[in-house]
């Protein structure tokens, strides 16, 4: 598999466990805080500095979508340096301790996410 096609499956894997991490944080602020609408929700999702960490994957995403999208076409160069990103979420080497903590709760939390984790590492192998 090519780096861009690998980078497009990672793509993938990423938006799969972004969704069952909103839904776990979700879940644990309308335990505390009582039920939100979906707008309100979002609206938490962009300022709160609780749920900053997903941004990673949200913002990684969307990097990947405009990458692979754009009407410029893309350099290997560029395809690579992203996934090295990738590679630093799956292979847990991110530098920040509190997504580091937030994400490996997730991980043992949820099988779900644990499971695309792994498929995402195997990917990246």
């Amino acid at each position: 598999m090519d780096n861009a096609k690998t980078l497009k499956t990672a793509r993938d894997i990423l938006l799969q466990i972004h969704k069952i991490l909103m839904d776990m944080e979700r879940e644990l602020h309308e335990g505390i805080h009582g039920p939100v609408n979906p707008s309100q929700f979002l609206s938490l999702l962009l300022q709160d500095e609780d749920l900053a960490w997903l941004r990673r994957f949200s913002g990684l995403v969307a990097e990947i979508d405009e990458l692979l999208l754009g009407k410029e076409g893309y350099s290997e160069e560029t395809v690579e340096m992203v996934l090295e990103r990738v590679k630093g979420i799956a292979q847990m080497t991110e530098t920040d301790e509190y997504f580091l903590a937030k994400y490996q709760y997730a991980l043992q939390r949820d099988p779900n996410s644990a499971i695309l984790h792994g498929q995402l590492r195997n990917l990246l192998k």
